[in-house]
């Protein structure tokens, strides 16, 4: 239906790989058939979790995260410029195309910035899915932002009360504030229609059958 949903709250103590295995299990206990393409940022774990429970899902690293990593390394006088030619990567038509960005963008910034370099090719096979669609499709599945934007509503509500007395009135507040933060999502994701169009086509013999 292209519309936002909420599946889940999980309280956790560490986010390793074992408490995203469980977590995406209860998912597909609790009816999750399928998964077309899984848009996460850079918690240790998850992908593989993923990938272990839906082993047929495209797990897309979120590239405003891995952008925003990748500035963690740059002064502040040259971040607008590798922003500029990192975006050059993310942006090109293809994955050869981005490929022979990515060196050029090694050859100009390799020496000064190394770990930029060696994050974008470790993790090159979980950025590069969403070289399979057109523009308006990687508007939807590059990036993380629809989480992001909860959490931060989230976080307007904890910040001012200090401390919580146990895990469950913490997640009593979080319900609460979820079903008014819920409330707003009257409207499809936006190019909803155009993903839809595509999913239907790419993903045929796994899309359910109305």
């Amino acid at each position: 239906a292209g519309e936002k949903e909420l599946l889940g709250i999980w309280i956790a103590q560490t986010e390793g790989a074992k408490f995203w295995l469980q977590v995406v299990t209860e998912l597909k206990n609790r009816g999750v058939q399928d998964i077309f393409i899984a848009c996460v940022d850079g918690l240790k774990g998850f992908p593989e979790a993923i990938e272990a429970v839906f082993p047929k899902t495209a797990v897309q690293l979120c590239i405003v995260h891995l952008v925003r990593y990748s500035l963690n390394y740059v002064s502040w006088k040259l971040r607008k410029a590798v922003a500029a030619d990192l975006r050059i990567i993310y942006s090109a038509a293809t994955v050869e195309e981005a490929e022979a960005k990515l060196a050029e963008f090694e050859e100009k910034w390799g020496e000064a910035y190394p770990s930029i370099v060696q994050s974008w090719r470790r993790n090159w096979e979980r950025i590069i899915p969403f070289f399979d669609y057109p523009p308006e499709i990687r508007k939807v599945i590059y990036t993380t932002n629809a989480i992001e934007s909860v959490n931060m509503s989230l976080r307007k509500i904890t910040k001012n009360r200090g401390s919580f007395p146990s895990d469950e009135s913490l997640l009593k507040l979080f319900y609460l504030a979820l079903q008014n933060i819920s409330q707003k999502w009257t409207m499809p994701i936006r190019d909803w229609k155009a993903a839809l169009n595509r999913f239907t086509i790419q993903f045929d013999d796994r899309m359910p059958q109305r």
